[in-house]
C-alpha cells in the first residue's frame, strides 16, 4: 500500500517535453509508482484538470530569524509559510551577504524541529564581517582578519552550505582582492557556489556585472548573480546578458536569477541608499515606498527619508525604479532562473515573498504568453536543482524525493499586494514537502515535514 497516490493529474515530464496522464504513487517520502495503472494509496488526490509538477525551488531567499523561545532555539517561521502556500518546496537562503551567521546551528533546529519546506543556506559575507568585528560597511578587512573569514567560511562549508554570497552593495569597502581572497576557500570544497548581489546598480551595472564575472573566472567557482533585474532593469540589461553570455562562451560558469517585480526592496539606511543614489536610478524620494513602522504605507518625502535614514534604518522600502520590460528580457532568458528574494518581518515586506512563482506562472505564462508553461516550469525546478547540485530534487521521477506542487493553470494567481504583502495566492491546491502535505486544499497544514539541505547528502 502507497502512503498517497495522486491520480488523474497532468503529470510535468522534462524528459519527453510533455505533460503525461499517469498516477503518483508516493512511499516513504519519495516517489515511487509513475503509471496509468490504478494505483491505491492510504491517502489520495484527486488532481484532475491540474498540472502536478516538482516543487518549486527558490534560489534566492531569505531565511526566517532563530530565536529563543523559553530554553529553546527555533526558527521563527513566517516566510516559510507564505513559500510553501506558493509552491516552493525547497528554498536557499543566506543570500546578500546576510544570514544567521551559524549555518551549523540553523540546520540542526531544522534537522530537530522541521520546517514548512526544505531549506539551503550559504554563508553570508557581509554576516561574517559583522562576526568577527567588522562594524563599518566601508572598511576593508585587514589581512589578520581576512584568514579569520576565511576560516569561518569553512567551517560553514564543511556544515553543508550550499556555499558563500556576498552582498558587495551593502559592504562596499570589501575590495575586489579581498572578495577573490575569500572566494578561492570555496574552491575546496567541489560543487559549491558563489552568490553575488553585485556592488553598484543602475548607471554602474555593467561595471558590476564585470566585476562579478572577474571573481568567477579567478576563482573559477561557480557564480550566481543574484537578482539580474535589480542590477541592469534600468536600461542596460541586453548589454548585461549579452556580457554574462560571452563570459560563458568563454568557458567561466555563469547563471542568473530574477524576481518578476519592477520594484526592489531592502533597508532604507543600507549603501545602496547612500548619497548620489537618486541621480544614479534617475528618480527621486517618492520612489520609494515604506513598507513598515511609522510611515507604512507612505512615499516617502525629504524629511521622512532623511528621518528613517538616520533613526530607523532597519526600515524596508520598496524603490519603484526598474523597468518592466526589461525585467521581462531577463525573466524570459533561458540562463535566468527565477526567485523570491523574500524577506518578511511581522508579516511586512515585499509581495514577492507571498507571490513571486504563482505571478511569473499566471503574468508571463497564462496572461502575456510570453513563454510556454513546461518551459516556464523548468527555470523554477529541474535548472535551479541542477545548478544546486540537488540530485533528488527538481524532476517527477521513481525515487526522486516527493516534493510536488497540484496547480490549476487556469487559475493560479499571485493576491499579495504592497499593501497586503502576505496574501496567499490563488490556484494552488496542494504542496508537498518530502511526501507530507505542507498544503492541503489551499491552506496550510501545519505540518513541518521540510529537511535541512547540506549539498552533501542532497
Amino acid at each position: 500500500m502507497l502512503d498517497i497516490v495522486i491520480k488523474n493529474g497532468a503529470l510535468v515530464n522534462f524528459q519527453d517535453g510533455n505533460f503525461e496522464e499517469l498516477n503518483l504513487g508516493i512511499k516513504d517520502g519519495k516517489i515511487a509508482a509513475l503509471t496509468k495503472e490504478v494505483i491505491k494509496g492510504r491517502q489520495e488526490i484527486d488532481a484532475d484538470k491540474m498540472i502536478v509538477a516538482p516543487g518549486f525551488i527558490d534560489i534566492h531567499m531569505h531565511e526566517d530569524p532563530i530565536v529563543t523561545e523559553g530554553n529553546k532555539r527555533i526558527v521563527a517561521e513566517e516566510i516559510t509559510k507564505l513559500s510553501a502556500a506558493m509552491g516552493v518546496t525547497t528554498a536557499i537562503g543566506g543570500c546578500c551577504g546576510t544570514g544567521m551567521g551559524d549555518v551549523a546551528e540553523y540546520y540542526k533546529i531544522i534537522d530537530n524541529d522541521g520546517l514548512s519546506v526544505n531549506m539551503g543556506l550559504y554563508t553570508g559575507y557581509s554576516s561574517l564581517r559583522q562576526k568577527i568585528g567588522i562594524e563599518d560597511r566601508y572598511a576593508p578587512a585587514k589581512k589578520d582578519e581576512i584568514e579569520k573569514l576565511k576560516n569561518l567560511i569553512r567551517t560553514d562549508l564543511a556544515a553543508g552550505a550550499i556555499g558563500l554570497s556576498f552582498g558587495i552593495e551593502y559592504t562596499p569597502g570589501s575590495t575586489t582582492n579581498e572578495i577573490i581572497e575569500v572566494g578561492k576557500v570555496v574552491r575546496e570544497f567541489p560543487g559549491r557556489s558563489i552568490s553575488v548581489h553585485c556592488r553598484h546598480d543602475a548607471g554602474m551595472g555593467i561595471e558590476a556585472i564585470k566585476e562579478a564575472i572577474y571573481l568567477g573566472w579567478v576563482t573559477a567557482v561557480p557564480v550566481q548573480i543574484s537578482h539580474l533585474g535589480s542590477c541592469t532593469a534600468f536600461g542596460m540589461m541586453e548589454e548585461s546578458l549579452t556580457i554574462i553570455e560571452k563570459a560563458k562562451q568563454a568557458g567561466i560558469d555563469l547563471m542568473s536569477d530574477c524576481y518578476p517585480y519592477n520594484a526592489f526592496s531592502t533597508s532604507i539606511g543600507s549603501a545602496v541608499f547612500d548619497e548620489g543614489c537618486f541621480e544614479r536610478y534617475k528618480a527621486t524620494f517618492s520612489n520609494l515606498l515604506v513598507l513598515e513602522g511609522k510611515y507604512k504605507g507612505c512615499h516617502c518625502t525629504k524629511d521622512s527619508f532623511h528621518y528613517l535614514r538616520e533613526y530607523e534604518p532597519e526600515t524596508k522600502v520598496s524603490a519603484f525604479m526598474m523597468d518592466d520590460e526589461e525585467v521581462a528580457k531577463a525573466i524570459l532568458h533561458p540562463d535566468v532562473l527565477i526567485c523570491s528574494d523574500g524577506l518578511f518581518r511581522n508579516n511586512q515586506g515585499h509581495p514577492r515573498g507571498a507571490g513571486a512563482f504563482p505571478r511569473y506562472l499566471s503574468h508571463y505564462v497564462r496572461e502575456k504568453g510570453m513563454i510556454p508553461l513546461l518551459e516556464a516550469l523548468s527555470k523554477i525546478t529541474i535548472k535551479p536543482a541542477l545548478r544546486l547540485g540537488l540530485r533528488n530534487k527538481g524532476q517527477l521521477d521513481i525515487g526522486k524525493d516527493a516534493d510536488i506542487v497540484i496547480f490549476n493553470a487556469d487559475e493560479i494567481k499571485d493576491t499579495s499586494t504592497y499593501q497586503q504583502p502576505a496574501a496567499p495566492p490563488l490556484g494552488i491546491d496542494y504542496v508537498l514537502v518530502n511526501g507530507v502535505l505542507a498544503v492541503d486544499r489551499g491552506r496550510l497544514t501545519g505540518n513541518k515535514p521540510g529537511r535541512a539541505i547540506r549539498l552533501s547528502d542532497s
